[in-house]
């Protein structure tokens, strides 16, 4: 009976009558680990060096031995107010930012020099769908998380979206309603493209990453497979210089609670 009933249920997801459990992904290994007070949003990286991300604050750090390189503040009449996750590009470090908690939201791109961490220049979006949470480089554009937060809104309405290099929007994607479960209360806080091609978003608390597949027409994100992860959510990034198909993902992320910065590397069988 059993038997004749997990072939019924396989049946049924085949032909869509059920949505198919998302596939088990692989589980990292530790690398390294390092004590950083801006720990509290997230982590971006580029070839020597980690940048790590605070409400209000950055702090720089060398991968090699976590040693500290150089910090910045906003000033108290700073337009700061809550980065989240970074992404290293040129030698400019951009930030996700947003006015989280207050309403109505506004939400913006921040540039900083990553050789200063000083700051550049931004783009700030009109009528914003949400609190920004992350931007990566995306078919010569962004993809971008607008998210929303059961405490004050519907995380439903929280949206992936693509613009172009300018910043004209292009597309929308929604969450599948099993993975909003999985975000409880809160939403997507990171996001990376994992060599160039796989699109893997954490969330606010869980031990776990998220493989997602977007339509090309937009719509509702698929959910394929769910990683371990280390970190309790947060922003990530992927050192895409030491790493590969060949080789394994290396992945840096935080953990809030202790303040740390910890490195994971996954298998090169990882997709």
């Amino acid at each position: 009976m059993r038997r004749l009933t997990l072939l019924l249920l396989a049946t049924l997801a085949a032909a869509g009558g059920l949505a198919a459990e998302p596939a088990q992904g692989p589980t990292p290994k530790e690398f390294t680990r390092f004590r950083a007070d801006e720990a509290v949003q997230g982590v971006a990286v580029d070839g020597d060096f980690l940048y790590v991300i605070a409400d209000r604050a950055l702090g720089k750090y060398r991968k090699s031995d976590g040693s500290k390189v150089t910090a910045w503040t906003a000033p108290q009449d700073s337009k700061i107010k809550h980065l989240n996750a970074g992404v290293v590009l040129a030698g400019k470090l951009y930030c996700a930012h947003s006015n989280f908690p207050l309403k109505p939201d506004e939400s913006s791109v921040e540039i900083f020099d990553a050789a200063t961490l000083q700051p550049t220049g931004r783009h700030v979006f009109t009528n914003p769908p949400g609190s920004l949470t992350w931007a990566i480089p995306h078919q010569g554009g962004w993809l971008t998380c607008f998210a929303h937060y059961s405490l004050l809104s519907d995380n439903a309405l929280s949206r992936i979206v693509q613009f172009d290099k300018d910043w004209k929007e292009l597309k929308r994607w929604s969450f599948p309603a099993e993975l909003l479960k999985r975000f409880a209360r809160s939403s997507s806080s990171g996001a990376s493209l994992i060599g160039g091609e796989r699109l893997l978003v954490s969330g606010h608390d869980a031990r776990e990453l998220y493989a997602l597949s977007l339509p090309p027409e937009g719509g509702e994100a698929r959910w394929d497979a769910t990683w371990g992860f280390l970190t309790a959510g947060q922003a990530f990034d992927e050192d895409r210089g030491a790493g590969g198909k060949d080789k394994g993902y290396a992945l840096y992320s935080i953990e809030r609670k202790t303040k740390e910065v910890v490195g994971a590397r996954y298998p090169p069988s990882a997709r």
